[in-house]
């Protein structure tokens, strides 16, 4: 789940990227993954809440798309179920999860 705060200028927007408990299925850990940080796998932990589920907020641009998925105990890959879009990967017939700010 994505959830968006602008600031009050509009030119920067914190994206909270919530993955709840049954997406993680018991994940020890989860790292959002995208092009906002060259798709380095070990740029964004995400902290492990009380339910099971993981949750990490960040600053953004506004006004471009971003590309991003969740990498869960460093070998499953999955997308953020409610992302604003989703578009092909040139990786093993997948796709990426795509947020909007």
């Amino acid at each position: 789940m994505l959830k968006k705060k602008y600031d009050t200028s509009g030119g920067c927007c914190t994206v909270t990227f919530t993955i709840p408990p049954q997406q993680a299925a018991g994940a020890t850990c989860a790292h959002l993954v995208g092009d906002f940080t060259n798709w380095d796998r070990n740029a964004l932990p995400m902290k492990q809440t009380k339910d099971g589920g993981f949750q990490l907020s960040i600053a953004l641009d506004s006004g471009r798309e971003f590309l991003f998925r969740y990498l869960f105990d460093n070998v499953r890959w999955d997308n953020d179920w409610n992302a604003d879009s989703y578009v092909g990967s040139p990786y093993h017939d997948s796709e990426n999860s795509v947020v909007t700010v």
